[in-house]
């Protein structure tokens, strides 16, 4: 993933909501988010090349998502990004007892922000301080540096939730959508310094990424109500920022 806004306990309707964007290079082959045939009470996308995922979902009302932290030069990392999601979506640990596990393996991987909820709470962990935060109820951004750095895309995706947060059902999940697909840039005087070179902090610096052979891939919507039901909504593009399939998802919470 490359932007991530989380609402916890936020909103009338519903415990959580995740509206998110993964941006990766087009090549890079993946499935839709679909019922895993070897975890089947995961619901996720899945990355063909390294088995992990960036979002997904389990039946339990599980929910994680991992961000990369934009630090050039950086060591790959002895084990992809995508298997921070997978293997708490897959093992069923609670999320307390996740967060220790992470803390003893942070040298494991590359720079990594992840965010993941079981119904108790919302955690967030990066292995740039590897520190387990337990979130309180509120709205959270998060893009490639620190949880609620206000890089512009995190600012701007935080104030449209604020806007649309009197919405519910497809409503909201249209209007989440819509503001995922905002490929406005930002000023260059209010882009981050990430060591990339201003026509990369260029490129980067809209919520939508389009235009090239790295872009946004897919916009996901989770909506977790109070009633037990989860909702999963994936629209996927192109190389040319063109819509390419969606898929939906209800789950009763076991």
């Amino acid at each position: 993933m490359c932007i991530l806004l989380t609402a916890w306990h936020d909103h009338p309707d519903y415990e959580l909501i995740v509206a998110a964007n993964r941006d990766e290079f087009h090549t890079r082959p993946a499935t839709p988010a679909a019922a895993w045939t070897d975890h089947p009470h995961v619901l996720a996308g899945r990355d063909l090349e390294a088995g992990g995922t960036w979002l997904g979902v389990a039946g339990d009302g599980r929910f994680a998502a991992v961000t990369n932290v934009r630090r050039p030069g950086q060591p790959a990392g002895q084990r992809s990004r995508g298997m921070l999601v997978a293997e708490f979506l897959m093992r069923g640990d609670p999320a307390e007892a996740y967060g220790a596990r992470l803390r003893a393996n942070a040298d494991h991987y590359a720079g990594a922000n992840l965010v993941f909820a079981d119904r108790a709470g919302l955690y967030a962990w990066s292995n740039r301080d590897n520190r387990v935060r337990a979130l309180a109820p509120g709205v959270y951004g998060l893009s490639n540096a620190a949880l609620d750095d206000e890089w512009p895309k995190v600012s701007r995706l935080k104030a449209a939730y604020a806007r649309h947060r009197a919405l519910s059902g497809e409503a909201l999940v249209d209007v989440l959508l819509a503001t995922l697909r905002d490929d406005e840039r930002a000023d260059d005087e209010a882009l981050p310094d990430t060591g990339v070179g201003l026509a990369a902090e260029r490129l980067l610096s809209p919520i939508f990424i389009s235009g090239g052979a790295y872009g946004t891939r897919c916009s996901s919507v989770v909506l977790r109500d109070r009633t037990g039901r989860m909702r999963f909504v994936e629209r996927r593009y192109d190389v040319d920022g063109n819509v390419s399939g969606e898929s939906r998802h209800e789950l009763e919470i076991r």
